[in-house]
């Protein structure tokens, strides 16, 4: 049995990004965690004004204990930073927070987000993760892997520093149905097709990535350190 952790800067981002994964390793014995760093809703308006969004915060904190609990997830973390403005934060402090749970639950295998996406908290998320998970010794985690995020690592500038080169392949045949009713736990998240958000196009992105692996619906992954 080993310990997943997934970190993720907004509420259903660890759905869109490795959902069916995630399934999958909870129904073969594995404790998965999720760490979700940012609140998820104040980049709605023009500046952050956190008590008018009190509610919409509340109600997304309890969408993704939810969509946890389809998954198969054994607990899930929250923190409150700035949505869509990490840069507005210490780079310190999210490592931190990121540092703080590693130290509860000690995992095995860490997924978290593309180190090119197009949204800034999903790049710092990035960066707080591979910080407090340093290759030292004693470091437990033995495996690092990134996901995409439709929405956001396919509208990054295209370029080689960018691009999403998956070279992991997970097949989430059995899990694909529990990936999207945990996205729809996230109802105003969601959009019409073709918006890359939408059930249709989540459906296409597993069937693709499958397609591509020579699999069923898929999810893709980037290895960042894996340890043997």
């Amino acid at each position: 049995m080993k310990n997943i952790l997934v970190v993720a800067a907004h509420p259903d981002d660890e759905v869109l990004g490795c959902g069916g994964t995630m399934a999958r390793l909870a129904a073969e014995g594995s404790d998965v965690y999720t760490l979700i760093l940012g609140e998820g809703a104040t980049a709605r308006d023009g500046s952050r004004m956190r008590q008018k969004r009190e509610k919409d915060i509340a109600g997304l904190k309890k969408q993704s204990i939810k969509a946890g609990k389809i998954l198969g997830v054994k607990k899930t973390f929250s923190f409150d930073f700035p949505d869509n403005r990490f840069d507005t934060a210490a780079l310190l402090d999210i490592v931190k927070a990121v540092e703080k749970i590693k130290k509860e639950i000690y995992p095995d295998i860490v997924f978290t987000h593309h180190k090119g996406d197009l949204n800034v908290d999903h790049r710092l998320t990035f960066e707080a993760v591979l910080t407090a998970f340093r290759p030292v010794k004693g470091e437990r985690a033995r495996a690092i892997y990134s996901f995409e995020v439709p929405s956001s690592t396919e509208w990054s500038a295209p370029s080689h520093e960018n691009y999403f080169m998956p070279n992991h392949f997970v097949d989430i045949s059995k899990t694909l149905a529990k990936k999207i009713r945990a996205l729809k736990e996230y109802k105003a998240e969601l959009r019409e097709f073709p918006h890359p958000r939408s059930v249709e196009a989540v459906e296409l992105y597993a069937r693709r990535w499958g397609v591509s692996a020579g699999l069923g619906p898929s999810e893709a992954f980037q290895v960042i350190r894996q340890i043997i």
